[in-house]
């Protein structure tokens, strides 16, 4: 702490001291003694996020078909050294079944998305707490996710028991697009953080697969055997390939129309028999995140690993996450910090912090008394929220040795003391 107010006294950008003071706070998280968020649902909570707006209203799916909303930043009631953060809003008859998934709208608080095992995706106003629009799928839905880059389009990615995935159309109240080519259920999508046009599906075959929306089929499949050191000396950018087989798309499907021996289907010119059989894991990928900068991807999966890609190099970073045990039977959700970062992973009734570079486990955190689902991280505040199936959301916060209250107390007392010394 000293060491880099004196380099920020010594003319150091003050940027890097703030990033300095935010990794110092993310690395030292406890549960927090003076914040309370009390659960208005009545069953395990399944999704949570903050919305990417003001980082102050947390959207929270329910397991009884409930959806809440909560203020984060303002408590409802204070009281001395606690906090009590009560819903705002709750919604107790949003679906008929379990909501897997809830998303807020990325460039307004004003709408935000649910996904539900009743095979419905609502889109709802938070103003009137009405429903705006409904999408029927042919399976549970269990994720949903929006591109947080967009410009373009208000389309909506979603992972379902069906193979293929569907892009719903706000604008249009229709399905745009639909992706082909995964062998079983969708359990994550995620869009990328740096393209509007890409999103990364991983399913119950262990595969996780690149798409452009631009184009027919997917792109690329990641291979967990295909790793940066095997690519030494034949380096080929992901980018790059992309670009160069959508040149060659053009002459490929003009001889796949007069060849008689031609398969039907929608998989991508570039893509050859083997990488098309290529998977990410042992298992269902249960979990898909990208960092801040889009140029990792995290997954998780149910052979309880945890693995880093390279998404512009498309490979596996053989970075070695310690002793994760993941919940193999319900999708979760993983969270990454800002600033050097750090990864939180729900293991069973507890949250593992990991270094996102080197895979160091940092910390274990326990509060919980069932399975934990979901982590929410809020980078302004450096807090962390998590979600379970013991119905609670808990708050955590950077350890202080003295709280606030307490050193603002003190100091007043000081300085009564003093002027009472002096007036002697």
């Amino acid at each position: 702490m000293w060491s880099g107010i004196r380099e920020r006294e010594l003319g150091a950008p003050p940027w890097r001291y703030a990033a300095s003071v935010r990794r110092m706070r993310s690395r030292a998280l406890e549960l927090c003694k003076t914040k309370d968020v009390i659960s208005s649902g009545r069953g395990a909570v399944n999704s949570l996020q903050i919305d990417p707006v003001e980082a102050r209203y947390m959207l929270a799916g329910n397991g009884n078909g409930s959806i809440s909303v909560y203020d984060i930043s303002q408590p409802t009631t204070v009281e001395p050294y606690s906090q009590k953060h009560e819903a705002l809003f709750s919604i107790d008859k949003a679906h008929r079944y379990s909501v897997s998934s809830v998303r807020w709208y990325p460039v307004d608080t004003g709408i935000f998305i649910s996904g539900s095992f009743d095979k419905h995706i609502n889109v709802w106003d938070a103003n009137t707490l009405e429903v705006l629009m409904q999408f029927k799928m042919p399976g549970k839905v269990f994720g949903v996710s929006m591109s947080p880059v967009s410009t373009t389009h208000m389309l909506i990615a979603t992972g379902t028991e069906d193979y293929r995935i569907r892009l719903c159309d706000i604008s249009s109240g229709a399905f745009t697009h639909t992706l082909s080519a995964h062998r079983d259920a969708v359990w994550a999508v995620k869009w990328s953080a740096s393209s509007e046009w890409i999103l990364i599906s991983g399913g119950c075959d262990g595969a996780i697969r690149l798409w452009d929306i631009r184009r027919a089929g997917c792109f690329y499949v990641l291979d967990q055997h295909r790793s940066s050191a095997s690519q030494e000396g034949n380096s080929f950018p992901l980018v790059l390939f992309c670009f160069v087989y959508f040149f060659e798309a053009t002459e490929i499907s003009r001889a796949a129309k007069t060849s008689k021996d031609a398969t039907p289907g929608r998989v991508h010119p570039g893509l050859t028999s083997a990488l098309d059989r290529s998977t990410a894991h042992y298992g269902t990928v249960t979990s898909l995140q990208t960092s801040r900068d889009g140029h990792y991807l995290l997954s998780a999966g149910s052979d309880s690993r945890v693995k880093l890609w390279d998404i512009e190099r498309g490979c596996n970073t053989l970075v070695n996450y310690e002793a994760t045990n993941i919940n193999g039977n319900l999708t979760c959700e993983l969270e990454v910090s800002g600033d050097k970062p750090l990864v939180f992973v729900p293991c069973l009734t507890s949250i593992q912090v990991y270094d996102m570079l080197s895979g160091r486990l940092l910390s274990t955190l326990k509060g919980h008394y069932e399975l934990v689902n979901c982590c929410a991280y809020h980078s302004q505040s450096q807090e962390l929220y998590s979600g379970s199936n013991d119905r609670r959301i808990l708050v955590w916060s950077p350890k202080q040795s003295v709280s606030e209250d307490e050193a603002l107390g003190t100091i007043a007392a000081q300085v009564q003391a003093d002027e009472d010394n002096w007036s002697d």
